[in-house]
């Protein structure tokens, strides 16, 4: 029997707002644990939340970005559960009647289409704290105890909850760095997976293929890697296929992906809606957006990364265009073209050069950046090297570099290269009865003899000829 896995994704984003969801304390990564608190998120009696207007407004923005309706009348419930990182024992979330709904996606394919991802809602809530795993490797598994840093409880968090539209582990994959890119360049969040700004939960099933059915599913949580995801992803569809296939029953539970051993041990069983108890938050009034505020934020958005894949992918490859777009590299790209470079040279230099720079593309004068690439076969390596880790200097010039030429003279080069051959006569033979790898040893001679600056192309064109005769 062939089986179709039926994949939902449940993806957390913390904003990046000055101040928390429900207080004032300052909101943000880094602070000594325990010191960005307050009566209000560590729950004392008495206290009484305050929504932040800020987060509201972003989070409708992402909605609108998402193709959702957004809410004439949103409520905020308590979610109750109790874990050591609730100081509450509930958490003030939404329910069934969030700000954001129905949208979607569009994830763009290799194939000139596209696969659209369904939301169900994009709603808003306080983060939990965070738990603190006393292992070698930070994680739940293996840990010998379990401290809490209340630091994070409160800070403003969007959940975006997928339709479970997705079928295999890329498209997951590829979904969450096309949504990743959007909410960074909305400037919604920083979505920074080591740190946990953005972290996501995947619902895997498996099911006869050509069923509509939906049969229990698990759930593999808090996962701050898209590399991860996706293995864990396959390493689920594999494990529930297995049991179906040996006539077993899969149990709804939520699962601890292992990245080192590629495990998910279960944690427990998965909860339902109604093991939270919701009910509406009786000290929060409901939130109305008003029309002016939605027509303000809807104009705020520009093209989006989906559709910039689609556009770009017209001029280069699908490839280039979906690094170039979710590197955040495609608007440098745009203006280095326009000042003159090859678009496909142009897209080579960003996509690995420049990145292996660490250089923000913010910080780059596009016009300097274009006679860089331009000249890119005239100057030597080296100073290629040089000058783009410089870039991003303020009043940075590409002049000094491009007079430094290359030497592409056979003239000049042949009897360097004639002595080198002549010096190893042993591997000359052995590139002549075979060993072609050989041929980058003599290049490398030459290179390092002129200091780098010898062109590379003619360099392996004479020595190939050389060799040859």
């Amino acid at each position: 029997m062939t089986w179709e896995a039926v994949i939902g994704l449940e993806i957390h984003v913390q904003l990046k707002t000055e101040t928390k969801m429900f207080c004032r304390c300052r909101n943000g990564f880094g602070g000594g644990p325990n010191t960005q608190t307050c009566p209000v998120c560590l729950a004392f009696p008495g206290a009484l939340p305050v929504p932040n207007r800020r987060a509201i407004e972003e989070t409708i923005k992402l909605g609108l970005a998402l193709d959702c309706e957004i809410a004439e009348r949103a409520v905020f419930h308590r979610k109750n559960y109790f874990y050591p990182d609730l100081p509450k024992a509930y958490q003030i979330s939404q329910y069934d009647e969030p700000l954001c709904a129905g949208g979607h996606l569009d994830v763009p394919t290799d194939d000139d289409g596209v696969v659209r991802i369904g939301i169900t809602r994009a709603h808003l809530e306080e983060d939990a704290a965070k738990n603190v795993h006393v292992a070698a490797s930070g994680r739940i598994h293996g840990a010998t105890a379990t401290l809490v840093d209340f630091n994070r409880g409160g800070t403003p968090l969007v959940e975006i909850v997928t339709e479970p539209d997705i079928h295999d582990a890329e498209t997951a994959k590829r979904f969450l760095q096309l949504l990743r890119q959007t909410v960074v360049e909305l400037g919604l969040s920083d979505a920074e997976l080591e740190k946990g700004s953005m972290r996501f939960d995947v619902n895997v099933s498996v099911r006869p293929a050509g069923s509509s059915e939906l049969r229990t599913r698990t759930e593999l949580k808090n996962m701050n890697s898209f590399n991860f995801a996706a293995k864990g992803i396959e390493r689920e569809i594999a494990r529930q296929t297995r049991i179906y296939e040996e006539g077993g029953v899969v149990e709804q539970e939520t699962l601890h992906f292992d990245p080192a051993q590629e495990d998910s041990p279960p944690m427990r069983s998965k909860e339902e809606a109604q093991d939270y108890r919701y009910l509406p938050e009786p000290d929060l009034v409901p939130v109305h957006p008003p029309a002016e505020l939605v027509d303000r934020l809807r104009a705020e958005i520009g093209e989006l990364p989906g559709a910039r894949i689609l556009r770009i992918a017209e001029e280069l490859s699908f490839y280039d265009a979906d690094v170039l777009v979710t590197g955040g590299l495609d608007r440098l790209w745009s203006d280095v073209v326009a000042a003159g470079a090859d678009a496909k040279e142009a897209a080579n230099v960003l996509a690995n050069a420049f990145v292996a720079t660490g250089i923000a593309p913010s910080a780059v004068d596009a016009g300097e950046l274009a006679k860089l690439v331009s000249a890119r076969a005239e100057i030597p390596r080296a100073a290629f090297d040089e000058a783009l880790s410089h870039a991003g200097d303020k009043g940075f010039a590409a002049a000094p570099y491009l007079e430094q030429k290359v030497v592409a003279d056979a003239s000049e080069l042949d009897p360097i290269i004639d002595r080198i051959i002549e010096s190893n006569p042993g591997q000359a033979e052995q590139y002549r009865s075979g060993k072609q790898g050989l041929l980058g040893f003599f290049v490398g001679q030459v290179m390092k003899e002129t200091g780098g600056k010898a062109d590379p192309r003619v360099v392996n064109d004479r020595v190939r000829e050389k060799l040859g005769s």
